[in-house]
């Protein structure tokens, strides 16, 4: 049965290990998935390529991509844009994929306003400690980023009870089912199946 994918938008604390826990996701049930690209303006990091981890783009062009509304959110984070493109997200649901977005909680809401149907997912380290200490082992960031980080996660915190669902990072492996489970489930919805419940009520009446 052809039906639409499911749109989940996966925020979280920087550090809680969602980067991880998408690669885990893809790399387990790969076919069933796509990971929507994001537009940034921010340069690439050595390893990104364009259009895997982001489409990079100039400020000019970004801008553009906002007034020509082509974009279902867009936030700015650090002096940097970051912004989804509409397309690529319908044409993947249309093809039955489930697509997944990571973005910041601001954008994740927008994107429930537009897209009702979203489901929001909110990812978590165990404790506060563990976060500090997933932020401090990546041994990329000064001290002065990682405190900016943790005091961003103050005013994040405030936020997830907007979310739907909240998928504790403690096990990698467990994380990786919860979510999947939660994908899957949303999938079978009565609101998501309208199409096959107007094909089953027609058939029904022609017997």
């Amino acid at each position: 049965m052809g039906h639409r994918g499911v749109l989940a938008v996966v925020s979280g604390f920087s550090g809680a290990g969602k980067g991880t826990l998408m690669r885990a996701l893809l790399e387990k049930y790969g076919s069933r998935y796509a990971l929507s690209v994001s537009a940034t303006t921010r340069n690439p990091r050595i390893g990104e390529e364009n259009g895997r981890e982001y489409f990079f783009v100039c400020k000019e062009e970004f801008e553009r991509m906002i007034e020509e509304d082509t974009l279902i959110e867009y936030a700015s984070y650090v002096g940097n844009y970051y912004g989804t493109p509409r397309s690529y997200v319908i044409e993947q649901m249309e093809a039955g994929k489930n697509v997944i977005l990571e973005i910041e909680i601001q954008g994740a809401l927008k994107v429930k306003e537009k897209f009702p149907e979203t489901l929001l997912l909110f990812v978590t380290p165990p404790d506060a400690q563990e976060l500090e200490r997933r932020l401090r082992r990546r041994g990329t960031e000064t001290d002065k980023v990682i405190r900016d980080r943790l005091k961003r996660a103050v005013e994040e915190a405030e936020l997830m009870e907007r979310y739907d669902y909240l998928l504790v990072n403690d096990d990698l492996d467990t994380c990786v089912e919860e979510m999947h489970s939660l994908i899957q489930a949303q999938c079978c919805k009565v609101s998501q199946n309208s199409k096959f419940i107007a094909e089953m009520k027609r058939a029904l009446k022609q017997l």
